[in-house]
């Protein structure tokens, strides 16, 4: 008992001069990038206008809205019904409250076992040295008892490990939250890729039957002797070209498809898909922007980081509990009779009181070392949180700068559009006058819908980062109230 008392003495010494816990310090910087972002550059064409950044404005709870779409809206909210990405996050967030749930119960209530026997029992007279037994044997024990115990939480081993299923619940619940962000997400900006391909092809298309009118034209004058052999090749590789970049925008837009349904829950051939075009969406003429002390209230992602760390944080509370004498108080009430009918009569019963501790004396340094390595796993997670919230604003700055150049491509693609259009007007009324040949009209054209076709798969980009930048400012989940509690 002195060793097992000094040994006792010993392991709270030990494990209380190990440094306390402390949180990963991230300083919040008062802004996301080196010089403050708070608008964009404009022009005058769809999906041109420019965008201000209003800081610290609350962002909506359904933010795919900002785009002004109702069949968006629609599919949007389809997809997180429907999902079976979702579904099972949502499933593992009820599996770990049950968890939670049965442990719970399991160590702050008593533990309570009822137990009925009946025994055949035969001793020989000769077998205890005497003349012989006062009862006949073998005879019948019938035993009753119902026995109570309770380990009490001293070193608070129970308290750390229920906090640490607590934190894998909220972990959970943070991830069924990203699932939904990512989920939203991910539809949005499938529909406006799906927006975006449909409209290169269409201008593709108008481009191929503008190369051909004017290989048609070239082959012409070839054969009347006016046109060099290799205008015609140098046509006929354009048209190549051109006419090669169509599989891949079907394929791609196929591929759109085929996830959007997924998405929804259905399969990827399902017909019943709304058909999206840039036409349709509205460009959020002011976004909102969080500050940066706010987003890692606001990232689902980096709330689940916080939430891993408080776990690892209560595994060291786990495991420096089990340096300590456990303590366990029990009762046993029962019954004792030869006869099943006797058994709760008066007279039969009995009762044992106990209480009992256990002390780890030797175990070879393991209890030490889980620490160590529980203290070890809080440090990782602590790296890993703040390296979470670094990503974060890094996310944030990083599509603040892609929505900045998206604007300044938008702006000078639509003044290349502009003086394409200039000079197929000027083509046009020289042709008209006898000044020029049809192919140069043609030429023109052609230059003109190249120019549109860059101009759409700018505006595109800017829809799709807008998106982004919703997605990395949080997504406004915590103001949803048909999302996970």
């Amino acid at each position: 008992m002195r060793r097992a008392l000094a040994f006792s003495t010993f392991a709270m010494l030990a494990a209380c001069s190990h440094v306390a816990l402390r949180p990963p310090e991230v300083p919040a910087p008062d802004r996301y990038t080196t010089a403050p972002v708070t608008q964009t550059a404009g022009t005058s064409v769809p999906g041109g206008q420019a965008q201000v950044f209003t800081s610290g404005a609350d962002i909506p709870a359904q933010w795919w809205v900002l785009f002004r779409s109702p069949k968006l809206d629609a599919l949007v909210r389809e997809a997180l019904d429907a999902s079976p990405t979702l579904a099972q996050a949502e499933a593992k967030l009820r599996q770990a409250q049950e968890d939670l749930n049965a442990r719970s119960d399991a160590t702050t209530l008593p533990k309570v076992d009822a137990k009925l026997s009946a025994n055949r029992v035969d001793i020989p007279a000769g077998a205890l040295g005497g003349p012989g037994l006062p009862i006949k044997a073998p005879l019948n024990l019938y035993l009753a008892t119902v026995s109570v115990s309770y380990t009490l939480d001293v070193f608070g081993a129970t308290r750390n490990e229920l906090a640490s299923l607590r934190s894998a619940v909220d972990y959970q619940h943070y991830e069924v939250e990203a699932a939904r962000l990512m989920l939203a997400g991910n539809v949005v900006t499938t529909a406006i890729r799906e927006a975006s391909l449909r409209a290169q092809l269409a201008d593709t298309g108008e481009m191929i039957a503008l190369q051909s009118r004017q290989l048609a034209i070239a082959e012409r004058m070839e054969s009347a002797g006016g046109a060099a052999h290799a205008d015609v090749v140098s046509q006929q590789a354009e048209l190549a070209k051109s006419r090669a970049s169509l599989p891949d925008l079907r394929k791609a837009l196929l591929q759109a498809h085929h996830r959007l349904a997924v998405y929804t829950g259905r399969p990827p051939g399902a017909l019943d898909l709304p058909e999206f075009t840039l036409e349709e969406l509205q460009l959020p003429a002011e976004l909102p922007l969080s500050l940066p002390s706010e987003l890692a209230r606001q990232r689902p992602d980096i709330r689940a980081a916080e939430a891993l760390l408080q776990e690892a944080a209560a595994r060291v509370g786990v495991a420096t509990a089990n340096l300590y004498p456990q303590f366990t108080l029990s009762a046993n009430a029962g019954s004792l009779a030869s006869i099943a009918s006797d058994l709760f009569k008066s007279g039969s019963g009995f009762y044992l009181l106990g209480a009992s501790i256990a002390q780890p004396l030797f175990h070879g340094g393991e209890l030490q070392a889980k620490r160590r390595s529980a203290v070890a796993a809080y440090d990782q997670a602590a790296a890993a949180y703040r390296e979470t919230v670094l990503s974060g604003w890094q996310n944030v700055a990083d599509t603040l700068r892609a929505l900045e150049s998206d604007a300044d491509k938008v702006k000078e693609r639509a003044e290349a559009a502009t003086r394409s259009q200039d000079f197929e007007r000027i083509a046009s009324a020289r042709y008209d006058a006898g000044g020029v040949s049809l192919v140069m009209v043609i030429d023109a054209q052609r230059k003109l819908r190249s120019a549109r076709l860059d101009q759409t798969q700018a505006v595109a980009d800017r829809y799709a980062d807008s998106a982004a930048l919703l997605q990395a400012l949080g997504g406004g989940w915590w103001k949803d109230e048909s999302a996970s509690r």
